[in-house]
């Protein structure tokens, strides 16, 4: 996994960062066109071939930064007329990712390589254990590509580890195979597989899959004294700053945002709706019953393992029920979530309450272009505090946990938890999915109620966070212990 702290994470902050600073100047038309020649100067050592090249990739990210897909744009358009065209627009558009060919390296075919600590040994597992007889040894292995079929049968045998396997990061991190080369070698990334998980932008080294930011659309909306914009923050996001609730209250206000809600309350009412549908299924003799909250999920079944998708549960997701809440309080208002997940930015399209997603990238440069410092603002007093086990969501099994906390009858339940989607992750889906439609009987220690997490980790893991998982962790605990009293039924 790509470190979260590497170059091109800072690059992409930074540009959010002027875009925000330059909107709420008044000057974003004016001054986004200099925001390439400023972040690369004459003086710098260009990272590619000339600083015009660097500085074209720049100019490609802001675009994407202004919410602006950078595929087959016209090249002589100016940054003012997308900037002009990200403040006019009323929504989003459609797709969240979009992918910079400038920024893509396009990456050779993923293949296995021998290197140079090969001792040509007399054992020779390489070869004899190669089912295509691809490896033929002198004073060194090599690969004959023609006949190599990428099975990984070489590097599993050799004794010193000289054979490695060079892959494609994105493709490699991708776990529904929806990432392939064009006819020019970039990448392209096809929406009708894609489960939004954020494995490609993540993963990505040359930063090339990027996020349609919401950012230009929110601060418009703050800006507009007729609004009431309304802040939704996920428990992920609390695990991301050394700040009590009551100062992330405060900083949300201080950005601007009217209202500030906790996502942690629709847990509660998510946990409790599941705790009853998973009761009701089990007395109809339903064989499983999966967890709907991770939106990264409950696509990978629609698309890739509809035998399962009986078994995801009906109960919304907790920014759902969140946003809810905020309409009925404020009618009206403009609702914001704020998280490190790219498959809410997804789900919001689909869903009628709910009118922006932000990052933890987005929200971290709306603070920063304000001079927030989260860690040392003023504590805002908490007037409706969330369960210890709502808030708890954001961390792998904290859904279990908070659903079987609330079962009436806690003996029928058989959990498991599927901790990341990945390839592995993946397999284990489509076996539940066997299982389910009777193509492999079932077992009497067969789970019966399943929660599923895109992102290894949990939400906490997810794609647009700032603090690492074990960081996070230690920081989200210390968030579920200042929740209320957690519900139950002992």
């Amino acid at each position: 996994m790509l470190n979260i702290n590497n170059n091109t994470a800072n690059v992409k902050r930074e540009i959010l960062v002027r875009i925000a600073q330059l909107q709420l100047e008044g000057k974003l038309e004016e001054g986004v066109h200099f925001i390439p020649r400023e972040m690369v100067p004459r003086d710098k050592p260009p990272l590619r071939c000339c600083i015009f090249h660097d500085r074209e990739i720049i100019r490609m990210r802001t675009i994407a930064r202004l919410g602006i897909s950078v595929e087959d744009i016209d090249e002589e358009r100016t940054l003012a007329s997308f900037a002009k065209e990200a403040m006019a627009r009323e929504k989003p558009t459609w797709p969240m990712l979009t992918v910079l060919h400038e920024a893509c390296n396009a990456c050779v075919k993923a293949h296995y390589m021998v290197t140079n600590a090969c001792q040509g040994c007399d054992a020779r597992p390489c070869m004899m254990n190669c089912p295509k007889q691809a490896i033929t040894v002198e004073r060194h292995a090599q690969i004959n590509e023609d006949l190599c079929i990428n099975c990984g049968k070489c590097l599993e045998n050799c004794p010193y580890h000289a054979i490695i396997k060079i892959p494609v990061p994105c493709e490699e991190a991708c776990p529904v195979g929806a990432i392939s080369k064009d006819a020019n070698g970039h990448e392209h990334i096809d929406y009708h597989k894609c489960i939004f998980c954020g494995n490609c932008m993540r993963e990505c080294p040359f930063g090339a899959m990027m996020s349609k930011s919401q950012l230009v659309d929110v601060i418009k909306r703050i800006m507009d004294p007729e609004k009431k914009v309304v802040a939704l923050y996920a428990p992920a996001i609390a695990a991301q700053y050394k700040a009590t609730p009551g100062q992330l209250k405060g900083a949300f206000l201080a950005a601007g945002f009217d209202k500030v809600f906790e996502v942690a309350i629709g847990a509660d009412i998510c946990a409790d709706n599941e705790a009853r549908e998973f009761e009701e299924r089990m007395k109809r003799g339903d064989k499983m019953m999966t967890t709907s909250c991770c939106p990264a999920y409950v696509r990978a079944v629609k698309k890739h393992v509809p035998a399962l998708a009986e078994c995801i549960s009906e109960t919304r997701s907790p920014m759902h029920y969140t946003a809810e809440i905020a309409r009925k309080e404020f009618p009206g208002c403009v609702t914001v979530f704020i998280g490190p997940c790219l498959a809410k930015r997804r789900e919001a399209f689909d869903d009628e309450d709910v009118d922006y997603a932000l990052s933890t990238a987005d929200i971290e440069a709306l603070f920063l272009a304000k001079n927030i410092d989260v860690s040392t603002i003023e504590a805002i007093e908490e007037t409706r505090i969330p369960t210890a086990s709502g808030r708890n969501f954001a961390k792998s099994g904290g859904v279990l946990d908070a659903v079987a906390l609330r079962l009436t009858d806690k003996t029928i339940l058989r959990p498991a938890r599927i901790n990341g989607l990945t390839k592995s992750g993946m397999k284990m889906l489509n076996a539940y999915g066997l299982i389910n439609s009777g193509k492999i009987p079932a077992k009497p220690d067969t789970p019966n109620l399943i929660e599923v997490m895109a992102c290894e980790g949990g939400c906490i893991g997810g794609p647009s966070i700032r603090q690492n998982v074990k960081q996070a962790e230690v920081l989200l605990d210390q968030y579920v212990k200042s929740g209320s009293a957690n519900k139950g039924t002992d």
